[in-house]
């Protein structure tokens, strides 16, 4: 279908409203959208895992690889120099995002885990000692995991983990009495990417910051369906990852207050993130480029800062109130089904339907599911830790992104009823 007759959402002058805009005008934007899988056309709703592209993304990186082509900063020529206006631009585009203070608080990494990463490696290996606590919650992701086992075993220190309930939902009280002196650091993603919980985040870091502790946040899952304000939230951290945000893939960012990054040493060296190096002593950059070795992925930074500027044209308000629709009408439809048992029934909620059909493995379900048209994502969803609290292999997971319609859901249904209908 062209759009050329008109112009495209990334392009017009004022924000519309996703309803006035209307869903099949959204979806025209998204190239892979109107392919075909075994004959069919594709119901997307695997965006969890990676979002679809919007046209203007795509046209942005080709712009740079065609036109602009150059490493940033240190060069003098003209394509270097605009290659860095367009990276340092970016930065300042992602520091509005997420309402940070400065853009040196803003560092781009490879996604939400390298954020992680770097958080454990540098400040964590800092401030923990034999006997200290990292607290995280039991709905984490395991990129939200394993990094601080990691560090927890090497400094003798111990991993706590708050409870949740059977909806999945996070028991503030016992995160409460978690927190002590021990404590240095919680670790809490914002939105579940197994249950879809989006999390109190205010208030499990106003209860850290009471005890004077620092909170990193994994909001992998929550800046694609609603508003993320770092410095209302008062995060000292906050990480997530540019494919989940109908960027390219291998971008991230990791948010941190000013004075903690400065306090950190750096996590990789190599070419940008120095001063100046001599064989007795290296000098290091300052923020953000002390985090920042190497050659960036300029193109990775380009392509977020155009999917960014996407989805405030689309606007984020409208975003998370349309896909709140479409949740409830995901979840009307789904517990309709026979045998259906939705695995995440948190009062909050962003866009996320985990589920499991009685006597049928998570991966048939998916497989019968692609062979109709509809991709859903099968499994453990890196959050293995979330299928032993409820005593599962694995689910499948429909995850919702602005472009996803009720026409999708009910193909999702009837797909259902397909797969009951195979095993029967």
């Amino acid at each position: 279908m062209s759009t050329h007759a008109r112009p495209r959402i990334g392009e017009q002058h004022c924000q519309e409203c996703l309803v006035s805009i209307g869903p099949e005008r959204i979806r025209e934007e998204f190239p892979t959208l109107w392919t075909k899988v075994h004959g069919k056309p594709l119901v997307y709703l695997d965006n969890a895992a990676t979002t679809q592209k919007p046209r203007s993304v795509i046209e942005a990186l080709t712009r740079y690889y065609t036109e602009e082509n150059s490493n940033v900063h240190r060069g003098v020529h003209l394509l270097s120099q605009v290659a860095t206006q367009a990276y340092e631009s970016g930065r300042t585009k992602v520091r509005q995002f997420v309402n940070a203070a400065h853009d040196r608080e803003i560092i781009f990494t490879r996604g939400t885990t390298e954020g992680i990463n770097l958080v454990a490696q540098t400040y964590g290996r800092r401030a923990l000692r034999a006997g200290d606590e990292v607290l995280i919650s039991a709905m984490e992701h395991h990129s939200n995991i394993v990094p601080w086992q990691m560090i927890c075993e090497e400094k003798g220190a111990a991993l706590k983990v708050i409870p949740m309930n059977d909806a999945g939902e996070l028991l503030l009280e016992e995160y409460r009495r978690l927190l002590t002196d021990r404590t240095k650091l919680v670790a809490v993603t914002h939105v579940s990417n197994a249950l879809g919980t989006v999390n109190p985040i205010q208030d499990v870091i106003a209860l850290a910051h009471g005890r004077g502790i620092p909170v990193l946040v994994d909001g992998a899952q929550a800046v694609s369906h609603m508003p993320v304000d770092v410095r209302e939230l008062d995060c000292d951290f906050y990480a997530f990852s540019g494919h989940k945000l109908f960027g390219p893939t291998g971008i991230g960012i990791l948010y941190g207050k000013a004075y903690l990054l400065e306090a950190m040493p750096p996590y990789q060296g190599g070419g940008d993130m120095i001063s100046a190096v001599t064989f007795e002593k290296t000098i290091y950059n300052t923020l953000p480029y002390k985090f920042e070795a190497g050659t960036p992925h300029i193109a990775g930074v380009i392509g977020l800062a155009a999917a960014i500027e996407y989805v405030e044209r689309v606007g984020r308000n409208q975003i998370a109130a349309y896909e709140a629709d479409l949740l409830a009408y995901g979840t009307e439809i789904l517990t309709a089904v026979p045998g259906l048992r939705l695995i995440g029934t948190a009062r909050d909620k962003a866009g996320v339907l985990s589920f499991v059909l009685d006597g049928i493995h998570a991966h048939d379900v998916g497989t019968i599911l692609d062979l109709e048209g509809v991709a859903v994502r099968a499994g453990h969803h890196c959050a293995m830790p979330v299928m032993k609290r409820f005593g599962l292999p694995a689910t499948a997971r429909a995850s919702l992104a602005f472009y996803n319609t009720r026409a999708d859901l009910d193909a999702l249904a009837k797909g259902l009823h397909k797969v009951r209908e195979v095993f029967a």
